[in-house]
């Protein structure tokens, strides 16, 4: 084990939030938790931004109720909360050869709305990019690797295919079409009027606002449709799908209580049996290997993350508030 040194008026103890019942943002509590000693293939990261997520509101509220199923039938089995962080490295264990203390990093790791995370030397932790701060940095995580790994392993977005984007200003869609671009396909964004701007200067080369125009009577064709807003049936979508078409399912609607999107994604796989399109549902896998590509691509300003709000520790419950309305452009972040 390697020592820990003490801080903050010389305790070994720090601040995080946690919820030991399922509900809206104020069963969260601002706990003083012991500071996690760091195994032998650990990284201690002092967190200096963090960001919330969709799955932060699920996990907190317990909606849709298949939430139970994992993180516990009636209490939380984990009690923090959070993913996404950026910081500096503050110790290491005795077997870790990639990082040394005062090494700045980001990543994803359970817990991460804190003054500390312990994350597995292999697991979902990087260099942080010298080009970006903290807060962008920790604006990254789970929305870029959902828009990577849905485009890219998923979606197979080549070249020269048109891709559509349905909800193209949240925290995923705004990653979305900029890697969607970085990957030589023709972009189409689908959101609100107050967000046309911001995809376009994005990178997207047609935006569609969808308060004035049904995307699914465009008259275009797209390869590739990474569904993030939902809302929208196999009948509809299939108007503007090619033949061959993959629809890559991230988000939805959560309108059935017991599960959320996952009932429209059900009948969207069973109406597109025989159509010569395919539906796919996916969830993000943190990896030490995607944050590294994504760590190049924003080393390189081919990506940006979007800041919508920034809120201190302390407001996390109104960061979550806010993240529930389901209205962000861009990322919710947290500084620590």
């Amino acid at each position: 084990m390697v020592a820990m040194t003490a801080t903050r008026a010389g305790t070994t103890t720090m601040r995080a939030f946690v919820h030991h019942e399922y509900g809206s943002p104020e069963v969260l509590e601002l706990a003083e938790l012991e500071r996690p000693d760091v195994g032998e293939g650990e990284v201690l990261v002092r967190v200096h931004a963090a960001s919330v997520n969709p799955v932060d509101w699920h996990g907190l509220t317990g909606t849709p109720y298949l939430v139970h199923l994992v993180g516990g039938l009636r209490r939380p089995r984990n009690p923090r909360i959070g993913g996404d962080f950026a910081g500096v490295v503050e110790a290491v264990g005795s077997a870790v050869t990639r990082f040394q203390p005062g090494d700045e990093v980001f990543g994803v790791r359970h817990g991460a709305l804190a003054e500390y995370v312990t994350v597995a030397e292999d697991g979902a932790i990087a260099p942080k990019p010298e080009n970006l701060s903290f807060e962008q940095a920790g604006a990254v995580g789970v929305a870029a690797l959902t828009a990577l790994q849905g485009l890219r392993d998923k979606g197979r977005a080549r070249p020269g295919e048109q891709v559509l984007i349905n909800g193209a200003s949240g925290g995923v869609g705004t990653f979305a079409i900029q890697l969607a671009k970085a990957f030589g396909a023709e972009v189409t964004g689908v959101c609100s009027t107050g967000n046309v701007d911001t995809a376009l200067a994005l990178g997207a080369d047609r935006v569609i606002d969808y308060t004035k125009e049904d995307f699914t009577r465009c008259g275009l064709r797209f390869d590739l449709m990474l569904d993030i807003a939902g809302g929208r049936s196999w009948r509809e979508c299939k108007r503007v799908l090619a033949e061959g078409a993959r629809v890559i399912v991230v988000g939805g609607p959560k309108t059935n209580r017991w599960l959320g999107s996952f009932s429209d994604l059900i009948k969207m796989r069973l109406a597109a049996i025989g159509s010569g399109r395919r539906v796919s549902f996916f969830i993000a896998k943190p990896n030490r290997e995607d944050l590294t590509t994504l760590g190049e691509l924003l080393e390189a300003g081919t990506l940006t993350p979007v800041i919508d709000r920034r809120y201190e520790l302390e407001e996390v419950p109104a960061a979550l508030a806010y993240l529930g309305e389901w209205h962000a452009r861009g990322k919710i972040v947290i500084t620590v």
